[in-house]
C-alpha cells in the first residue's frame, strides 16, 4: 500500500476543491427563489416550472456512478476540469435561454456536469490526502463550504433575482466554474500517465445510468404526477429492468463498471447505508422548513434565505467537530454520536412546527439539529472512502453519491405524501393549520429515521478509525471502450 501522492501545494488544492464543492452546493439553492420569475417570464404553465428544479435532480442522480468511474478511468484531474467546464457552459446556455424547452436541457446538462463533479471532487481528496487525521481535516473543510453554499445559495438566489433578474442566477456560476477550471490545471497535479489498459464497461454505463436516471424521474414526478400515473410506472418498471440488466453485465464482465467486491468492505457498505438515511432525513427537512416559512409564516424568499443562516452555521460547525471526532474515538463512536444528537435536535424542532410559532421556538432545534447533521455528514463520507483502494476511489464516491441523491428523492416523495395527508380541500387558516400540523409530524419521523441510522451505525468495528494505511495502489491510466 502505498502513500497519497506528494503534493506541492496541499493548501491552496483544498481550497480549490473546497470552492468546487461550494458553487455544486450553492447551485442546489440558488434556482429555488428564482422559479416564480422564470416561469412569467418564460411562459411555464401550472406546476411545469418544478421541471426546472427536476431536470437537475434526475440528471445528477442519474450520472453520478458514471461519472465516478469516469473519474477513476479517465483521470480525477481531467474529469474535474471538464466538469467545471460543462458548469460554465451549461450555466450560460440557462441564463440566456429564450424558452421553457431551452432552459430545461440547460439545466439537465448542468446536472450531468454536477454528476460528474462530485464524484471526482471526493475521489480527489481521497487520493491526494492521506487516509487518516489529514483525510478527515480535509473532508471537514470540504464539507464546511457545502454547508455554506446552501446557505449562500438561498441568500444569493434572492438578492440576484430581485436586483438583476432571474439569468443572474445562472450567469453567477460562469465566471466562478471557468476560474475554477483554469487554477486546476496549475494547482491540481496532473493525472498519473501510464499503467495497465482498462476497459470501460459501455454496456454497464449505459444500463446504471438510464436505469437511474428513471429511477429518480419516477421518485421525483410520482408526488407531481400521482404514483398511478402511466408515466410514472412505466418509468419504475423500466429502471428496474435496466438495473437488473446492469447486475447481470457486472456479474460476468472482466473489468465491471462497478466491481460488487467492493461491498465487501464494511465501511463503504455502512457508509452508503448511512449516505442514504442521512439524506432520507436530515436531507429532506430544508424542504419543510421552507414551507414553514414561506406558505404558513409567509416569509419571503430573502428572510426564508436569513433563517437558514442558523442552521447552515451550525452545520458547519458540526462538520468541524465530526473530523475531531473521528480522529479521537473512530467512525462508529462519531455517527453514533452524531445520529443521536440529530434525533434529538430535529424532535426538538417539531416544537416549531406550529401555526402560531415564531422562529425563536425552532432555533434550538435547528442548532442542536445542525450540529448532528454536520457530524454526521463527515463521519459518512470518511466511511465510504476508508479502505478502499485509490484507483477504486472514484467509484466508490459515485456509489455513495448515488445513495445520497436516491435517499433524497424517496424521503421526499415518502414524507410530501404523508405531510400533504389531511390538508385536502382545505383554504385559508384551516389549511395553514393543517400544513403545519402535517410536518410537526413528518420532523418527528424524520428523528425516527436518525434513529434508524444510529442502529446502522452500529455494525461497524467498535474501533474502526481512520489510520494512515490507505488501500492504496497505482492509478490505471489508458482506457479503451468495449
Amino acid at each position: 500500500m502505498s502513500a497519497a501522492p506528494r503534493q506541492a501545494r496541499p493548501g491552496w488544492t483544498l481550497a480549490l476543491l473546497a470552492l468546487a464543492q461550494l458553487i455544486y452546493a450553492l447551485d442546489l439553492n440558488i434556482v429555488f427563489v428564482a422559479l416564480p420569475e422564470i416561469g412569467s417570464d418564460l411562459g411555464f404553465p401550472g406546476q411545469t416550472r418544478q421541471l426546472v428544479v427536476s431536470a437537475y435532480v434526475v440528471f445528477a442522480g442519474g450520472f453520478l456512478l458514471f461519472g465516478g468511474r469516469a473519474a477513476d478511468l479517465l483521470g480525477r484531474r481531467r474529469v474535474f476540469v471538464s466538469a467545471l467546464a460543462l458548469y460554465a457552459v451549461s450555466s450560460l446556455a440557462g441564463g440566456l435561454a429564450p424558452s421553457p424547452a431551452t432552459i430545461i436541457v440547460a439545466r439537465a446538462v448542468q446536472g450531468i456536469g454536477g454528476a460528474l463533479l462530485l464524484p471526482s471532487t471526493l475521489s480527489l481528496i481521497n487520493t491526494l490526502f492521506a487516509e487518516g487525521p489529514q483525510r478527515n481535516r480535509a473532508l471537514a473543510v470540504w464539507g464546511g463550504a457545502g454547508a455554506s453554499g446552501l446557505t449562500i445559495g438561498a441568500l444569493l438566489g434572492g438578492v440576484l433575482t430581485e436586483n438583476f433578474g432571474w439569468p443572474a442566477v445562472f450567469y453567477v456560476n460562469v465566471p466562478l466554474a471557468a476560474l475554477l477550471a483554469v487554477a486546476a490545471l496549475a494547482v491540481i497535479p496532473r493525472d498519473p500517465a501510464g499503467g495497465p489498459r482498462r476497459r470501460f464497461d459501455l454496456p454497464g454505463s449505459l444500463t446504471v445510468t438510464a436505469g437511474a436516471t428513471l429511477l429518480v424521474f419516477a421518485l421525483v414526478e410520482g408526488p407531481e404526477e400521482g404514483w398511478t400515473n402511466p408515466l410514472v410506472i412505466g418509468a419504475f418498471v423500466l429502471a428496474a429492468a435496466l438495473l437488473a440488466a446492469f447486475a447481470a453485465i457486472e456479474g460476468r464482465s472482466a473489468d465491471p463498471l462497478m466491481p460488487f467486491r467492493l461491498f465487501r468492505n464494511r465501511n463503504l457498505t455502512i457508509g452508503l447505508t448511512v449516505t442514504f438515511l442521512y439524506m432520507a432525513t436530515f436531507g429532506v427537512l430544508p424542504y419543510f422548513l421552507t414551507v414553514l416559512m414561506q406558505s404558513v409564516h409567509g416569509y419571503s424568499a430573502l428572510e426564508t434565505g436569513l433563517a437558514f443562516l442558523v442552521p447552515s452555521l451550525a452545520i458547519a460547525t458540526g462538520t468541524q467537530l465530526g473530523e475531531r471526532l473521528t480522529t479521537r474515538t473512530g467512525l462508529r463512536t462519531t455517527l453514533l454520536i452524531g445520529f443521536a444528537i440529530g434525533a434529538v435536535g430535529t424532535a426538538a424542532m417539531a416544537i416549531g412546527f406550529d401555526g402560531d410559532a415564531g422562529y425563536g421556538l425552532l432555533v434550538p432545534g435547528l442548532v442542536v439539529s445542525g450540529v448532528g447533521q454536520g457530524i454526521v455528514w463527515t463521519a459518512m463520507w470518511i466511511a465510504a472512502a476508508t479502505g478502499t483502494a485509490g484507483h477504486e476511489q472514484g467509484v466508490a464516491n459515485g456509489i455513495a453519491s448515488t445513495a445520497l441523491n436516491i435517499g433524497n428523492a424517496i424521503g421526499l416523495a415518502m414524507f410530501t405524501a404523508l405531510a400533504d395527508i389531511g390538508t385536502g380541500g382545505k383554504t385559508g387558516e384551516t389549511l395553514r393549520s393543517a400544513t403545519a400540523h402535517g410536518q410537526f409530524i413528518v420532523v418527528l419521523l424524520t428523528a425516527a429515521g436518525m434513529v434508524i441510522g444510529l442502529l446502522v451505525s452500529l455494525v461497524l468495528p467498535r474501533f474502526s478509525t481512520t489510520s494512515s494505511t490507505a488501500a492504496e495502489a497505482p492509478d490505471p491510466a489508458p482506457v479503451t471502450t468495449s
